[in-house]
This record gives C-alpha cells, sequence and structure tokens, in this order.
C-alpha cells in the first residue's frame, strides 16, 4: 500500500470496511438476481431483484455486525437487526426505484428494445444507479441509527466522546 493512502485508509476504515462490505453484497445480489431472473422469474424481474436484494441483506447484516461496525452499537441485537433491517428495506425501495422507472416508464424492454439494451439497462438501472443510491442511505441510516457511535458493544456504556480514538478500537 502506498505510504500516502495508508493515512487517509485508515481514518475511514469504517468506509473501507463497507465498501468491501458492498462489494461481496454486490456479487450475491447480482447472482441471485441473475439466477432467478434467468430462470423461475423470468416475467418478474423487479421481484426477482426484490428477493435478491433481500438475500444480500441479509449477508450484509451478518458482515458489517461482525467487522464494519463492530465497535459500534451497545443495543440488544433484536433491537439492532430491526433497526439494520427497516434501514434496509427503505434502501431497497430506494434500490428498485430506477430498475422500475427504466422497465416500465422508459419502456426499455422486450418488445420495445433488444434483449441486449434491456439487460444493459436493467444492469445499470437496478446493480449501479440503484445500488448507489441505496449504498449512500444505507451508510447514513447504519451509522445514524443502527450501529451509532459512542456505544462499546461488549457493555453497552458510553465511551469517552474526546478526540482520543483508543476507546474507539477497543475488541
Amino acid at each position: 500500500m502506498p505510504p500516502a493512502l495508508r493515512p487517509v485508509l485508515v481514518r475511514h476504515k469504517e468506509l473501507v470496511k463497507f465498501g468491501f462490505v458492498g462489494g461481496t453484497t454486490f456479487l450475491v445480489d447480482n447472482g441471485v438476481w441473475y439466477l432467478l431472473k434467468l430462470t423461475i422469474l423470468t416475467e418478474k424481474p423487479t421481484t426477482a431483484k426484490g428477493i435478491a436484494i433481500l438475500v444480500a441483506t441479509i449477508v450484509s447484516y451478518v458482515l458489517n455486525r461482525e467487522w464494519s461496525f463492530r465497535t459500534r452499537g451497545g443495543r440488544e441485537r433484536h433491537h439492532e437487526a430491526a433497526l439494520f433491517f427497516l434501514i434496509s428495506g427503505v434502501a431497497i425501495v430506494i434500490n428498485l426505484i430506477p430498475l422500475l422507472i427504466s422497465r416500465y416508464v422508459l419502456d426499455l424492454e422486450i418488445p420495445h428494445v433488444s434483449l441486449l439494451v434491456q439487460e444493459v439497462a436493467d444492469f445499470t438501472a437496478g446493480s449501479v444507479i440503484g445500488l448507489l443510491l441505496a449504498m449512500a442511505f444505507r451508510f447514513w441510516g447504519f451509522r445514524r441509527w443502527v450501529f451509532p457511535h459512542g456505544y462499546s458493544p461488549d457493555d453497552a456504556t458510553p465511551l469517552p466522546v474526546t478526540g482520543d480514538t483508543t476507546a474507539e478500537h477497543r475488541p
């Protein structure tokens, strides 16, 4: 790793970890989506995408809780999980809006366009634009409500709110 980049990555390690989790869930999301879309849900691409996002959301919860935001939290797990899935539910809707617009407002589907144009439009709307919008919302929502700063996940007691970052790095 270039020495000039290391301090930036360390300073933004939660965001970097969140990005890695996002990359992993991107693969899960698209793998499940295309599996469903090209097999049992060929006539319902947005339903297939919604199911795929739900599967990826479950994977995301486990990875974010145990890795990205493991030094945050302090709530009971069921409360934290409920908030996580509430934020993720809103993010699913945000993620689906560009795909719905692409398919049903812009008519970028067969027979109005070729199969190639339909698939490129689906991927761009559902897995690029929708994903980026939902990811920004999730990062903000997770940090704000699900894994708030200032609590230790071990004992649910407030951590010091000073410039001292050593408390943030407790295992």
